[in-house]
């Protein structure tokens, strides 16, 4: 029974149809493009992990297959149940793709936590001890004989999806329910394929980050896949400004990997990205009523103060303050706050920031 089992979780080299068809759209649980037939868009339903009842969680997957060989590009949509302007953003990119005029393959990939999607949060509610909240972009690479659902659904779409069809992967987030992002980007700029990725992106912030463990990014990191995340803004909504900037980037990232033809649109230099290397978070210090001073984008200084908080009668409870010079990036839209709830990110240089306060500490000497 044992090595029944282990066989069926080794994946074949093909692409394996279950023979089920849900609403027109053949259901598989293993992807080899390869066996795709090239000049076309294909559609499947990936077959997930199986829920409690034994039925299973269904993930989406468009391919568009070129004509001529060339790298393959994935686009990751909805690793988190509330981000939703990713998904406009990979439905406008596919949209765009002729498969008669392409080289290699772009895949998108949506709703991969599919029950934290149907109730549009954050994360994954297993019922495992009395009902839990997996977030799914903690547990990559997943491991089909893991601990709960949501780890397993990873390791079934890892091994058998993503690791191998994928030579560039864009994976698209937002912020967290009750807070708001800048036209953001994490990548690990020391990577030079993927500092040259980041910078084809027209956005707002890009910071030169090393990647979560856990995360999808860190999974092809670590397969020695180069990867972004990219975060459009706000989540629950369609953002169309930053959707945009998102599908501009992307389109010139298959530009340059010669995917499709055509010039370089904006990039990082015509869109005045500001970069930095470092995060100060300031999180509520009390429970209280929020009032922001200041809003995305908005730059900031040493001592400034960007928040105040008070008590139901009105009374201030809180001052928060800057140490660093940067720009704002994520900030708290819930005006109610718990204690120890992020309010605010300032994105930052941490050598610019280490001279401005040699400067000052010589000043004051």
């Amino acid at each position: 029974m044992t090595t029944l089992l282990n066989a069926m979780l080794i994946p074949s080299e093909q692409t394996v149809y279950t023979g089920d068809v849900i609403q027109g759209v053949p259901v598989i649980s293993q992807l080899n493009i390869n066996d795709l037939e090239p000049g076309q868009k294909h559609r499947f339903f990936f077959q997930g992990v199986q829920m409690g009842t034994g039925q299973h969680w269904y993930v989406p997957v468009v391919v568009a297959k070129g004509v001529q060989t060339g790298k393959r590009i994935v686009l990751t949509a909805g690793v988190h149940g509330d981000e939703l302007s990713p998904v406009n953003a990979a439905h406008q990119v596919m949209a765009s793709l002729d498969p008669t005029q392409m080289a290699g393959t772009v895949m998108a990939v949506f709703d991969l936590s599919r029950p934290a999607k149907e109730h549009i949060q954050r994360k994954w509610p297993i019922g495992q001890k009395g009902g839990s909240l997996v977030d799914l972009n903690r547990v990559w690479p997943g491991d089909e004989m893991g601990d709960d659902a949501p780890t397993r659904h990873a390791g079934m779409l890892w091994h058998r999806l993503f690791k191998p069809n994928v030579d560039v992967a864009l994976d698209y987030h937002t912020a967290s329910t009750g807070g708001d992002f800048t036209m953001f980007i994490f990548a690990d700029l020391r990577q030079p394929e993927i500092r040259q990725m980041a910078e084809l992106f027209p956005v707002e912030q890009i910071k030169n980050d090393p990647g979560e463990s856990g995360s999808l990014e860190m999974a092809f990191v670590a397969a020695g896949i180069p990867v972004m995340t990219i975060e459009i803004g706000e989540p629950r909504i369609f953002d169309p400004r930053k959707i945009a900037m998102a599908v501009e980037g992307s389109m010139n990232v298959l530009k340059h990997y010669r995917v499709i033809d055509g010039s370089i649109d904006r990039t990082s230099r015509e869109a005045g990205t500001f970069f930095g290397d470092s995060f100060e978070t300031i999180r509520s210090a009390t429970g209280g009523y929020l009032e922001m001073l200041v809003d995305l984008r908005d730059k900031v200084t040493p001592g400034q103060t960007v928040a105040i908080q008070r008590n139901s009668f009105g009374d201030v409870v809180a001052e928060y303050t800057v140490s660093v010079a940067g720009e704002v990036a994520t900030i708290a839209r819930d005006a109610l706050s718990e204690p120890g709830s992020r309010i605010i990110q300032i994105l930052y240089n941490s050598a610019e920031n280490s001279v401005e306060n040699s400067v000052e500490n010589s000043a004051e000497n």
